[in-house]
């Protein structure tokens, strides 16, 4: 498995909790040296469950290279009655000579969650700085962390106060981003704390949701870059106020627990690599009036430049024998002509107006040998080489080619959920991708004018399992910026649509949207088609009316679906039942831009063609439509 190695020498140790990883002790220690990080928080459950005892756990980590920055955590300690901290000072000082056997510097405390809990600021001072009296005589360190869901503390800045009405060396704070970020605090007071007071950075992204704080916790963290927090702005807070220390994940999430912890460790290294370059393009970014920044933050990793896409080059389209001639046909009747042939290898290359599909008639073996499938995106790049070291630096692994010594070399990336990603260099460069190809001599005699221009959008069918992941790929390796998650409703179950953009020039984009069952297994298998390839149409209209002509079975609409357009949007009737005769959805969005778009499926193919006519202005894909378009799908 390739490990990031980062965009440039990091500025910050790279630190993981153990809880983040599945599978036993010992194998998330591996898992977290291999992937390249620098150290550890050490979660008791995972310590209390293992068969390996401190000592052993400390010689393991020095022999991977691994330090243990934190251990973790001990709860309901401060603002208890006085017979209750005795035996709570029980507890701690036996977890301190714990930690003194593992080699814990620190130990986090958690504020109070207990109904017992006392309302009384002094009195949590004053029993933390006794907490601290004890790690202080060990030389060790305790860092006060408040909990989103804590009884009396449940903010940042209440729980620096009492640290600070402390005022005892040992004792400082833990910033959590998911603590702070869930609760809406104002970032303002980060400012304020000391540097020698920031003890430790634990950071976790979220999806932004409404749920109670401790569920949201317990279940739905995911690593920078996967959900909805700004965690760049965030970060680079903390760091402005002068905090050293390691930049840690604390992630609690179902879906890691059960996944392989060596590659949910190294998409964990390369979310930080990507949220250290986030926190570069801020700094960069800043207007010259901005006051000069500390050194901590100045020392993050520099920023990489951002990746020159020019747009998409090529959907690639594999079709076993069975289906070539009717993919042939599905081609010609939606306005691609094919324009040449490879010249050692059995793929055809299909255009139509600025849209180019590559035909690929070699199996793979994880491909469905008789189902049309989707399986490489070509993407056009200024520079292809730049593009290829920043996904080996993101640890993002390369799919072997082989090619002969004339032929363009096409650097392929591994998506998560196994579709190619190709970087073709553009026109008029040595290398250029449509060299390959022989000019095609057997042309159509008719070749029906569709007004197709280009590729609006793809979409694509992740694994439950691999959904984070994926954002976080064409996050960090594309810069493509997520849009609103949307939940749609198929007749099996609910699909969970997350749409990500780069805008390129006006009126271009790079446009990707993920789709994966919310609840895993839900959704039946064909019920609908887990690739979308949508081709733009200059004139949706003239689109229908000549693929129709061409005996193209659009998908159906049901009338009731025109019967509630006519109350939503201000149509005229004559628009509206051109749309009811061809079968065209219609989306606006609140600026009024206008969105058109019709389907056609087939039975042997797991990709669904879209024709789209996008406004200008219209950002979204029409999500409204989409509980129409998949009940059409089952009744057709």
């Amino acid at each position: 498995m390739t490990v990031p190695q980062g965009p440039g020498p990091a500025a910050h140790r790279h630190s993981i909790a153990t809880v983040a990883l599945g599978g036993t002790l010992g194998e998330k220690l591996a898992a977290a040296a291999a992937a390249g990080f620098d150290g550890i928080e050490l979660f008791e459950p995972d310590l209390i469950a293992a068969p390996l005892k401190p000592q052993e756990v400390r010689r393991r980590l020095e022999e991977l290279g691994l330090t243990l920055e934190l251990y973790q955590p001990m709860r309901d300690i401060e603002a208890v009655r006085p017979e209750q901290f005795r035996r709570s000072l029980r507890r701690v000082r036996s977890k301190l000579d714990l930690m003194l056997q593992l080699g814990a510097p620190i130990l986090l405390v958690c504020s109070n969650v207990s109904g017992d809990a006392l309302e009384d600021d002094d009195l949590a001072a004053e029993q933390l700085a006794a907490v601290a009296d004890e790690a202080e005589a060990r030389g060790l360190k305790v860092a006060y962390e408040a909990l989103a869901w804590g009884t009396q503390v449940n903010d940042y800045s209440r729980a620096w106060s009492i640290v600070e009405r402390a005022g005892h060396p040992a004792l400082g704070v833990c910033l959590d981003s998911f603590h702070i970020l869930a609760r809406g605090s104002s970032l303002d007071e980060i400012a304020v704390i000391p540097p020698d007071k920031l003890f430790m950075l634990q950071l976790a992204d979220a999806p932004r949701v409404r749920m109670d704080e401790l569920q949201w916790s317990r279940h739905l963290r995911c690593f920078p870059g996967q959900g909805g927090f700004d965690l760049a702005s965030f970060t680079g807070r903390v760091l402005d106020a002068g905090y050293s220390g390691p930049l840690s994940l604390e992630i609690f999430n179902d879906v890691f627990r059960q996944a392989d912890p060596f590659r949910t460790a190294v998409d964990g290294r390369r979310s930080l690599l990507w949220l250290e370059e986030g926190i570069s393009r801020l700094e960069a970014e800043a207007p010259d009036s901005t006051p000069a920044r500390t050194p901590a933050r100045r020392a993050t990793s520099p920023a990489m430049r951002s990746p020159d896409l020019r747009g998409f080059a090529f959907a690639e389209l594999y079709t076993p024998a069975t289906a070539a001639r009717h993919l042939e046909l599905l081609l010609t009747g939606l306005g691609f002509e094919r324009t040449g042939l490879h010249r050692t290898k059995p793929v055809s290359l299909w255009e139509a107006g600025g849209a180019r599909i590559v035909v690929n008639g070699a199996h793979r073996a994880a491909v469905p040998p008789a189902q049309l499938t989707l399986t490489a995106i070509g993407l056009e790049v200024g520079d292809v080489g730049f593009l290829a070291r920043r996904a080996e630096a993101l640890g993002i692994p390369r799919v072997p080619k082989h090619h002969n010594w004339d032929e363009a070399d096409l650097p392929s990336i591994a998506a998560p959920d196994g579709t190619e990603i190709l970087l073709c260099r553009p026109g008029g460069h040595d290398g250029y991708w449509l060299s390959d190809f022989d000019p095609s001599v057997s042309r159509p005699l008719f070749q029906p004018k569709t007004r197709l221009t280009g590729i609006d959008h793809v979409a694509l069918g992740q694994p439950l399992n691999a959904f984070h992941e994926a954002a976080l790929f064409y996050r960090s390796l594309l810069w493509l910026e997520p849009l609103q998650t949307q939940e749609l409703t198929s007749p099996h179950g609910l699909i969970r649509s997350q749409a990500f953009v780069r805008d390129l020039t006006a009126g271009e984009a790079v446009r990707l949207v993920l789709n994966v069952p919310a609840l895993g297994d839900s959704v039946r298998p064909g019920s609908d088609p887990s690739q979308h390839l949508a081709i733009h149409s200059s004139d949706i209209v003239a689109s229908a009316r000549a693929m129709t002509a061409q005996g193209l079975g659009i998908l159906p609409i049901p009338g009731n679906y025109y019967d509630d357009l006519m109350v939503r949007f201000d149509l005229d009737m004559a628009s509206l039942e051109t749309c009811r005769r061809y079968s065209i959805l219609y989306d606006e969005d609140a600026a009024g831009h206008a969105f058109r778009h019709f389907y056609i499926a087939s039975p042997q193919s797991r990709v669904l063609f879209e024709i789209v006519e996008r406004g200008p202005g219209y950002e979204g894909y029409g999500a409204g439509n989409a509980v129409t378009r998949m009940n059409a799908q089952e009744h057709g």
